[in-house]
């Protein structure tokens, strides 16, 4: 299960290395549209993770059912909860929309990058409801165990988007022009809805679960709505952190967010590298919760993670060796270079913390205990992440200052998770 999990969550982190890295060495204003793809892939990523947590409740739900044996009682569940993630996408798109200028400048672009801004998001934010459909149907395939079809979508949706983005953003000799930053927004787009194609197709084959949607409504929406809610304030808690660092570092100058959205794409691939295995205690996790079988669980916990560790020594053996040539992938702006060869080894050497805080959070969801998750976010974001955060802007520690933010960030979700499994499920097994 973690294998094709792994695939599946890298394909989005690949798919943003790669925009990042075609984006920063477009030869006009390359730093200006690395800067913009920057500050908008970080908006419409709290966008897509604050209503993406469905994907999560649907999987917890189907898989404690599968657990218990009770598949059946839940095939209506599913196609309401995903009508109710495409209507909520649709009133935050045309919210938003209209109030991009002003949604931007609160994040510090101006000039060009803003205008920049502007006009990639007005082509993006439409992929928006079609990455929501296909994350809720990926909960579902999740949920019954099954994560070679969410890692078909994802990689098909990234190979169509690189090979895209190359042909959009760059042009192709005597057929089509260059239509730089607006060609990687377009390619992104119809990756997008080449993967809700997808989604649709596979489960209306393979499952037998409806897309119709029928009522009254599943008596576990409630519950599905109560876990939605929680991870919507962990997610929106989560994103003021990285919409925070976000603009802090465009404050300091185009240099440093562009050395930020590399590092910062470079910390997202790692964290879903590792949240492949997070997946598979995520999926599993809530089955022998439904089953009740804690010694499987406390099982699950030390192999996950004992894998999880493994990957993480792998990407920082890797981040280490190829140190200065990976930045070079991404931009030949000597400033920009220069800014993040400053702060790249925090990011490596805070991957094991990472490690723990990923792993841990994923069976978390699995259980369905997003109230703990969301207090578990909020703690963290308040009380870690903003005040060093901000003592770093009051000490000009530039970049330093956010990456150390993140790494007490880190900490704080992993070493609370830790706590309260041990704590809560070793009585269990001294029980049995």
């Amino acid at each position: 299960m973690a294998i094709p999990a792994i695939f599946a969550g890298i394909a989005e982190p690949v798919l943003s290395i790669t925009d990042t890295a075609i984006v920063g060495n477009i030869p006009e204003n390359g730093l200006e549209s690395l800067a913009a793809a920057g500050i908008v892939g970080s908006f419409l990523s709290m966008l897509i993770w604050i209503l993406g947590q469905t994907r999560s409740a649907i999987s917890a739900i189907v898989s404690q059912y599968l657990g218990a044996g009770k598949r059946e009682d839940i095939r209506s569940l599913p196609a309401q909860a995903i009508y109710l993630n495409i209507s909520l996408s649709v009133l935050i798109l045309l919210a938003t929309l209209p109030f991009s200028s002003q949604i931007f400048q609160w994040l510090n672009a101006s000039g060009t990058i803003l205008e920049y801004c502007i006009s990639y998001y007005g082509i993006r934010v439409w992929g928006f409801p079609l990455t929501l459909f296909t994350f809720a149907v990926m909960g579902v395939f999740q949920g019954l165990q099954n994560t070679l079809w969410p890692m078909s979508i994802a990689l098909t949706g990234t190979v169509i988007n690189i090979v895209l983005d190359f042909a959009l953003v760059y042009g192709v000799d005597g057929f089509l022009p260059a239509m730089y930053l607006e060609g990687a927004a377009w390619a992104s787009l119809i990756a997008q809805g080449c993967m809700a194609v997808m989604a649709v197709v596979l489960l209306v084959k393979n499952t037998d679960i409806p897309l119709r949607l029928t009522l009254p409504f599943h008596p576990e929406m409630r519950r599905l709505v109560g876990m939605v809610l929680n991870l919507f304030v962990r997610t929106l808690s989560l994103n003021v952190a990285l919409l925070f660092a976000v603009r802090e570092a465009t404050a300091m100058g185009d240099r440093y967010i562009g050395a930020h959205t590399i590092a910062v794409n470079l910390w997202l691939f790692a964290a879903f590298f590792i949240d492949g295995y997070s997946a598979a205690g995520k999926i599993l996790g809530g089955r022998f919760l439904g089953a009740r079988d804690y010694d499987q669980l406390w099982n699950l916990a030390r192999k996950t993670l004992r894998f999880g560790w493994v990957v993480c020594a792998v990407l920082m053996g890797a981040g280490a060796l190829f140190y200065y040539s990976i930045g070079r992938l991404f931009s030949s702006d000597p400033a920009v270079l220069e800014a993040f060869y400053g702060i790249f080894f925090v990011v490596i050497l805070g991957m094991p913390v990472n490690a723990i805080a990923f792993i841990y959070d994923g069976l978390y969801k699995g259980m369905g205990k997003m109230r703990l998750l969301r207090n578990v976010l909020l703690a963290a974001t308040f009380l870690g992440f903003l005040p060093v955060l901000y003592l770093g802007v009051y000490l000009d520690w530039k970049l330093y200052g956010v990456w150390a933010a993140f790494t007490v960030w880190m900490a704080i979700r992993g070493g609370a998770l830790v706590w309260n499994f041990r704590s809560r499920f070793r009585p269990l097994l001294q029980k049995a």
